[in-house]
């Protein structure tokens, strides 16, 4: 599908950048800006996997990074006919259900939050929180780009879930560290 010899292509010098269908937009489009965010959560999940122990949450999170690049070519390519076909590759619904299982595995082992949760506690939760709030910009801005062009809902429903499992990914690897760090209200107030 893909094959890249040469990195750079001096395309884009002029600011614009191509899509799947061989049109050209700008680097600054509503499109492109989604791509972007989704290309840095893919980076920052890529973090929180170098720094959790090896195995089966892992190993999950690696085939989310895998989506992720099934994400940005569904957004990279223009039309409302969001089945996928030999020519555009689309997010589906087994990729959501997968994530919705996921999610219930791990939050199953947990006991209820009585609290908000700080951002942190374990290295790699910690990493795994960072990853959750780029999902989140992800999200805002495929959002903002319905505005302007069609956009696949399931797509929509992913980068929605991908961010409720990151967030029960961390609370799970801060059970098995010393737990996770709950906000306090006013606790710094002088």
């Amino acid at each position: 599908m893909v094959k890249l010899n040469r990195i750079y292509t001096r395309t884009g010098d002029d600011g614009s950048t191509g899509l799947v269908d061989g049109s050209r937009v700008s680097k600054a489009d509503l499109r492109m800006a989604a791509i972007g965010d989704v290309d840095e959560a893919n980076s920052a999940l890529g973090v929180a996997i170098a720094v959790l122990t090896p195995g089966a949450l892992a190993d999950l999170l690696t085939s989310v990074q895998n989506d992720l690049f099934d994400l940005g070519a569904d957004i990279a390519t223009p039309g409302d006919d969001f089945a996928p076909s030999t020519t555009s590759l689309r997010i589906v619904q087994a990729q959501v259900d997968r994530i919705e299982a996921a999610i219930d595995f791990h939050n199953a082992a947990l006991e209820p939050l009585t609290s908000f949760i700080l951002p942190g506690g374990a290295p790699a939760a910690a990493a795994l929180h960072l990853a959750r709030s780029i999902v989140r910009r992800a999200e805002r801005s495929l959002v903002a780009a319905c505005s302007a062009m069609p956009v696949n809902p399931v797509a929509l429903t992913y980068v929605n879930r991908l961010s409720d499992l990151l967030f029960i990914a961390a609370r799970a690897v801060n059970k098995t560290a010393d737990g996770d760090v709950l906000w306090v209200p006013g606790a710094s107030r002088a």
